[in-house]
């Protein structure tokens, strides 16, 4: 059991070695060969947007219905995450289990139909 642990243990130090590796090079060739360029310019502090020149604010607020939508994307794609594996073995876990996923889909689709009702939904 605790030679398990010691190949985590290496895993965990290999990593840090890589991260610590990969972040090191550019900064010591930086120091040493001066190979980084480090000029700023009016041009280079310029909001980049797709090659573009930009027109209007850069900064811009989203309105806040945008991330309404992206929660319940999420919540979606979890359900799918729980869902698949539980039907994909549905055969092998017998009735107890199809109650449970069922009552999780009804738990999921109350807090649906909540935020539907309380018109969380609509767009104004």
């Amino acid at each position: 059991m605790l030679t398990q642990f010691g190949y985590v243990g290496l895993f965990i130090i290999v990593a840090i070695g890589f991260i610590l590796v990969t972040l090191g090079i550019p900064a010591l060739l930086a120091r040493l060969t001066k190979i980084v360029p480090k000029n700023p310019s009016q041009v280079k502090q310029e909001t980049y947007e797709c090659g573009m020149e930009t027109t209007g604010r850069s900064w811009v607020q989203f309105n806040f219905r945008y991330y309404i939508y992206a929660l319940m994307l999420i919540v979606m794609d979890v359900l799918a995450v729980f869902l698949y594996p539980w039907a994909a073995s549905l055969g092998e876990l017998g009735f107890g289990a199809f109650f449970v996923a069922v009552f999780f889909l009804f738990m999921v689709s109350v807090g649906y139909f909540y935020a539907w009702k309380k018109g969380a939904l609509q767009w104004q």
